[in-house]
């Protein structure tokens, strides 16, 4: 052996540094060698052109990454928008909402006036919203752009 060391003692070595050559797991470093595969070995740039297209590629798809997560945060905001504006069905046997807010601690009486007309009304503080029933017109919606988040991140 010209090179003074044994396969022994190598193994040793790269054993006693906590790592082995077939373990080395997830490495931290930058590398950008024009013939890097991205996502399968199909998709191996062999010129600077492709190499340049991927590049782009992925600046696109950060892009749209950011924009369906401003998307999802719009929607969310308009279903939100759209529960708090829901009416409710007064029931037999449950107090009217007339008859809540008359009693609620946190009413004001108060006046309003527009354009010179005046009127008496009674302002309430806006109950915060526990957890949100599940609704079929918004809910499955809200897991299909949940999924393409994911997996658009997944593969940034």
């Amino acid at each position: 052996m010209t090179s003074g060391v044994t396969a022994e003692a190598a193994t040793a070595m790269s054993s006693s540094s906590g790592h082995s050559h077939g373990d080395m797991g997830m490495m931290a470093v930058f590398f950008n060698a024009m013939d890097t595969s991205l996502y399968s070995e199909m998709w191996t740039p062999t010129s600077t052109a492709g190499y340049a297209g991927t590049c782009v590629f992925l600046v696109l798809l950060a892009a749209l990454f950011r924009g369906i997560l401003a998307g999802k945060a719009v929607m969310e905001h308009r279903w939100l928008d759209r529960d708090l504006a829901r009416r409710y069905v007064a029931v037999r046997g449950k107090q009217a909402f007339s008859e809540t807010v008359s009693q609620d601690s946190l009413a004001k009486n108060m006046v309003l006036s527009a354009n010179g007309v005046e009127e008496n009304v009674r302002v309430i503080e806006r109950k915060k919203m526990g957890v949100r029933p599940f609704r079929l017109t918004v809910d499955p919606l809200r897991a299909l752009i949940d999924m393409v988040i994911a997996g658009v991140g997944y593969l940034l």
